[in-house]
């Protein structure tokens, strides 16, 4: 990889220079992130941890990450956190369906389709790809232990 300007997003990748019988030498994190503009100090400084590269979805040309569908979610009312994303292709075009529960409290069909039609502006608007929603009933979808499997990707490989 090259040197990105600052603020420009990438991967965060050091070498350790004290490190004498073992240095590691460009190593990967697979942590995004990226630098801030230089301020008096004598170091640099990073922003926050955005996510991890190997999270990433490319889709149509847009990268996407599950924690921006997530805090999405988050903003509207009536569906609950639980959610998986799943990818498939029809012919040569990418779609995604995020599949999202609703809260115990929500069953109405047409309170249910306000918030899909509403959670489907929001991901749009911000991270800039159309999605279709289904919103479930609680509990619907599987549960794990341990890291949550948020992504179903079911595009052919090529």
């Amino acid at each position: 990889g090259e040197v990105l300007p600052d603020g420009e997003l990438g991967e965060l990748v050091f070498t350790t220079l004290t490190k004498e019988g073992l240095p590691m030498v460009r190593y990967r994190t697979r942590d995004l992130t990226r630098l801030l503009p230089g301020t008096a100090r004598s170091m640099r400084r990073i922003e926050k941890i955005t996510g991890r590269s190997d999270d990433m979805i490319i889709l149509r040309g847009v990268n996407v990450f599950p924690t921006q569908i997530e805090e999405q979610i988050l903003k509207c009312r009536g569906l609950a956190p639980h959610f998986q994303i799943e990818l498939t292709r029809s012919g040569r075009m990418d779609s995604m369906i995020v599949h999202v529960e609703c809260t115990p409290e929500m069953t109405d069909e047409a309170a249910r389709a306000h918030s899909a039609k509403e959670l489907a502006h929001h991901i749009k608007s911000v991270v800039g790809v159309s999605t279709r929603i289904e919103v479930r009933d609680p509990n619907a979808l599987a549960r794990s232990e341990g890291k949550a499997k948020r992504v179903l990707d079911n595009r052919p490989k090529t």
